[in-house]
């Protein structure tokens, strides 16, 4: 997959996300707090995948916490949070760093 598939996957999921925070009664009225449960009982169905060394489960988990926090970010109503964070994670400054771009590009 190129980074503009990639780019372009990410960028329907926040359009998605703002249709159901505007359309969606549940989606709506949850906050942080209302989240908080089903975030953790999410990172540990990451958990059991992991370990049960279950690729296609544990892309799906992914898939799940990074909906919960592009929702965190919706919520705030500031979604450059999100943006933000990422560019400033570690990891993120640790991979321009310590791989070359070609490997980035196809991760």
């Amino acid at each position: 997959m190129k980074i503009q598939d990639k780019l372009d996957a990410f960028k329907r999921l926040l359009i998605i996300m703002d249709e159901l925070r505007e359309q969606c009664p549940w989606d709506r009225k949850q906050t942080m707090e209302s989240l908080r449960n089903l975030t953790i009982e999410e990172t540990y169905e990451l958990a059991d995948a992991i370990l049960d060394n279950d690729m296609q489960e544990i892309k799906e988990e992914i898939g799940d916490v990074m909906l919960h926090m592009v929702f965190y970010s919706k919520i705030a109503r500031r979604p450059e949070i999100l943006i933000s964070q990422i560019r400033s994670m570690r990891c993120v400054k640790s991979l321009s760093i310590d791989i070359p771009i070609s490997m980035v590009m196809y991760m």
